[in-house]
């Protein structure tokens, strides 16, 4: 597994991949199951999640936009999301507004099939075309969180990464915090109950099951043997 970091930030990023990859043999990091909550008004259905991943900001943004990534359901081996096309249609530095075209599996009962999706991205997401659904679009927000802020800073409390590297004699460890706000609101025919409810459960589910998979990647990457890595040059 490998992630993308803007230029310059090579050193920082090496560093805190030897971190995480250390401090995980010793003490494994626990990502909690994401936080939901769902409520509806006017029929437009509003999740806001929150969540944590031990991994830097720049990490989960990659594995948030990466036109490679494609999750799998891993208990069942079953493709939850998988991509069909990535057009960029604006590029402003390492800043990309980007339309993603992906399937999107479903089952409910005995009945199964793939949705096509169709996403406008930049750090926001909405629908250009979803079948089933009229409004499917919303935004996130990733803060980083210093985990070794008490045991190494004592007193002070960084407010910038700058900071906390001081603080810390480059040596904390450096997690995210995740704020995602999502809206849907199927089309109207089956905007109706018990439509209605099957839609949001399935939606609210998949939503759930992804950023959990996102969670279990970032595990697997803490857990990479980074320290050989980078001295036998294989990163």
């Amino acid at each position: 597994m490998k992630v993308n970091y803007e230029e310059g930030d090579d050193e920082e990023q090496k560093q805190q991949n030897i971190l995480w990859s250390d401090a995980e043999r010793q003490h494994p990091w626990y990502d909690a199951p994401p936080r939901l909550k769902v409520t509806t008004k006017n029929g437009l259905r509003h999740m806001n999640i929150e969540l944590t991943m031990g991994i830097p900001p720049e990490g989960v943004y990659d594995f948030f936009i990466n036109p490679n990534s494609i999750f799998y359901n891993m208990g069942r081996g079953q493709q939850l999301l998988g991509k069909k096309s990535r057009k960029v249609l604006k590029k402003d530095g390492p800043r990309e507004i980007a339309k993603l075209e992906k399937t999107l599996p479903w089952n409910f009962l005995w009945w199964s099939g793939s949705l096509p999706v169709t996403l406008i991205v930049d750090g926001k997401y909405k629908k250009e075309k979803m079948m089933f659904m009229k409004v499917f679009e919303g935004n996130w927000k990733v803060e980083p969180l210093y985990v070794d802020q008490e045991r190494l800073c004592k007193n002070m409390l960084p407010n910038s990464r700058e900071e906390y590297r001081k603080c810390s004699g480059g040596q904390g460890k450096i997690a995210s915090k995740v704020i995602m706000n999502q809206y849907f609101k199927p089309s109207s025919l089956l905007n109706l109950p018990p439509l209605s409810w099957c839609i949001s459960g399935i939606t609210v589910k998949t939503t759930k099951t992804i950023l959990q998979i996102i969670q279990n990647k970032c595990a697997v990457h803490r857990e990479l043997p980074f320290s050989a890595y980078y001295k036998g040059g294989g990163v």
